[in-house]
Parts: structure tokens; sequence; C-alpha cells
């Protein structure tokens, strides 16, 4: 993993980028502290996607299968004075 100054960076962007695409993660330091880090789209993409889909988490909880009174409360409610 490479790393830039800021400053170096900036100039340099195209390489920074193409860097990232092609060698992995690149980081760019501020002040001489590491401030943040370039990655490739593929590379974000596996950070990012979830590791199973919505309905095979809700399949997997502890609720799972647990009834619901999912009936609502005809009446008018309450006045409100506003």
């Amino acid at each position: 993993m490479k790393k830039w100054q800021l400053q170096d960076a900036k100039n340099q962007f195209s390489k920074v980028a193409e860097d990232a695409a092609t060698c992995g993660a690149q980081v760019v330091t501020k002040h001489g502290k590491d401030a943040v880090v370039i990655l490739s789209i593929g590379e974000y993409e596996k950070l990012v996607k979830p590791k199973e889909s919505l309905r095979e988490f809700l399949r997997r909880s502890p609720l799972s299968g647990t009834a619901l009174d999912l009936k609502r409360d005809q009446s008018a409610g309450r006045e409100a004075g506003l």
C-alpha cells in the first residue's frame, strides 16, 4: 500500500487512481497522518456489499416465526389542540 502526501496526490491524481485500480489501496496523508484511502471500485464494492440479503437476515432473526399482531385500532383517536 503506497502512501502519498496530500499535495503529491493532488498533483498526480491520475497516477494515484491508476495505482489504486492496478496495485491496490492508496493512502493519502495530511500533515503526516493517514487521512484517506483511495480504492478501486471493485475493492469498494466488496466492502459495502451486504454479506447476506435482507430476507436471509430476517429469517435468521431470533424473532423469526413470531406471530405479530398487525390489527389497527379503528378508534378516532384523541383531540389535538392546535
